[in-house]
């Protein structure tokens, strides 16, 4: 059994209804036990027992948000069973493929989390302006991400 906890961070709901729906493709996945939650809530030691985290954060002004920073700055400090890491994050504005504070955010895990294996490029989710809601058609991406994801690491084990 591969087990996976998806943190994110959130400011109008937007990021964690993607993260809900990543949980939700990762578990269609045999052999996945999945756990969520929310950056500001949840506990840092929970990160430490995991195969593999996920990490989302909105864009705050092209970086990934200030919270989801300062967890990074957390998580880098335990001594994490993880082997692998993804992240995802939510943006507002123009169509783009990968939207920069998703680059980012990966850069800022390669630096900060170094253990840790990047094994997907990250996801990026459109919203329509700052607030949402998420553009429509995309949130099936979030699914297959989890599911694509959750094939990954099982692969792996």
């Amino acid at each position: 059994m591969v087990k996976v906890f998806v943190f994110y961070d959130t400011k109008y709901g937007n990021t964690k209804l993607a993260a809900e729906k990543i949980v939700e493709g990762m578990r269609e996945v045999e052999g996945i036990e999945t756990d969520m939650g929310y950056v500001k809530e949840i506990g840092i030691g929970n990160a430490a027992d995991y195969d593999a985290i996920v990490l989302g954060a909105p864009n705050h002004m092209g970086r990934p948000s200030r919270t989801m920073k300062k967890f990074i700055d957390r998580l880098a400090k335990l001594d994490l069973k993880a082997k692998n890491v993804v992240v995802f994050g939510t943006y507002a504005g123009k169509e783009r493929l990968v939207d920069r504070a998703v680059k980012k955010l990966g850069k800022m895990v390669e630096k900060k989390l170094p253990n840790l294996t990047l094994i997907s490029p990250g996801l990026s989710i459109r919203v329509n302006g700052i607030p949402g809601p998420i553009v429509e058609g995309e949130l099936p991406k979030c699914k297959d991400f989890g599911r694509r994801i959750a094939n990954q690491l099982k692969q792996k084990q």
